[in-house]
């Protein structure tokens, strides 16, 4: 097994393709409550902090350089996981429920109860943001995996650990 490089301390920016830079913002900025760190209105882009220390960023760009010119306009939607601590994940799921969001299990079905990826293991819920991108929290467990398990709900896996 391949061990991680020594340097590496983890991811810290991705960026999106959004249709509408303004309506983005006002997503991840007022939906969300990330914190702003600085928007460059000529380029169409604007970048986010997440969580705590600044130790991690989301740029949203309503035209990447990093897209070809035939496609600029064409969304090909993503997949992004904020953490969370455990004990914050209803928390998160409320606020999003809150501001008119959908929540969805891992199987797609709309709930406000997480999923857990048992292998890991970490709770999980989903949500889409204005452009379609695949949205999640997800919350370390701290239990043994359990990969046989698979994908259960939060409330299978307490049952399952006799919680």
């Amino acid at each position: 097994m391949n061990q991680p490089a020594p340097f590496f301390r983890g991811l810290f920016e991705a960026h999106l393709h959004v249709s509408h830079l303004e309506k983005a913002m006002r997503f991840y900025g007022h939906v969300l409550g990330l914190e702003l760190g600085h928007t460059e209105p000529q380029r169409r882009a604007a970048f986010y902090w997440i969580g705590r220390g600044r130790r991690s960023m989301l740029g949203l760009w309503e035209k990447p350089p990093w897209i070809v010119n035939g496609t600029k306009n064409m969304i090909q939607t993503q997949h992004i996981a904020f953490g969370v601590e455990f004990e914050d994940l209803d928390s998160a799921i409320q606020r999003v429920k809150q501001k008119g969001i959908e929540p969805r299990n891992f199987f797609g079905q709309i709930t406000d109860e997480p999923s857990v990826l048992a292998w890991m293991p970490a709770a999980s819920i989903y949500f889409n943001d204005i452009d379609g991108h695949l949205l999640e929290f997800i919350a370390e467990i701290k239990s043994k995996p359990a990969p046989d398990l698979g994908i259960v709900s939060l409330t299978e896996w307490k049952e399952a650990h006799g919680a």
